[in-house]
């Protein structure tokens, strides 16, 4: 049960790590082999890039379950708690609005790319594969915030 609770308050840290993991022996690979052989396996960079981008997202979300996203500590530091609180939820919302048009966008856009058939350009796999990190990180990022603001409201109120 403790690994499961353990998972679950760091999911998005062990997936990163697993990422990065995966991208350090791409990149490792590709440099052994344009040294040895002169010969670079260009495809990494497509597989690196994308991973990069699921790590970006899940960092995010990392930093909100975290609360160390930077925040308007000089306005916050301004008002009484009551302000806080409001400020806590007034950012709260602009985040879940912001990760929710970019949430809206992600799929439209896995949709034309599902339509137009669009695939990438080393690999030739489909490209809404990668567009899957934006919808998925989207969902994640809202999670953890909406997760973050009730816990901290929570500890306001006991």
């Amino acid at each position: 049960m403790n690994r499961l609770k353990y998972l679950y308050s760091h999911f998005e840290e062990v997936v990163s790590t697993a990422l990065l993991a995966v991208m350090a022996v791409f990149a490792f690979l590709n440099v052994l082999t344009r040294y040895f052989i002169h010969y670079s396996f260009a495809f990494t960079e497509e597989i690196e890039v994308a991973l990069l981008v699921w790590i970006t997202m899940l960092g995010a979300a990392a930093g909100f379950r975290r609360c160390v996203h930077l925040g308007f500590h000089f306005l916050s530091s301004k008002v009484p708690p009551a302000g806080r609180t409001v400020l806590l939820v007034i950012s709260s919302l602009l985040t879940i609005f912001c990760f929710g048009v970019l949430l809206r966008y992600s799929l439209v856009q896995i949709q034309d790319e599902l339509i137009l058939a669009v695939t990438t350009e080393a690999l030739d796999i489909p490209q809404w594969l990668y567009t899957l990190a934006l919808t998925v990180g989207s969902l994640l990022v809202i999670f953890r915030v909406v997760e973050m603001t009730v816990n901290t409201l929570r500890r306001k109120g006991d």
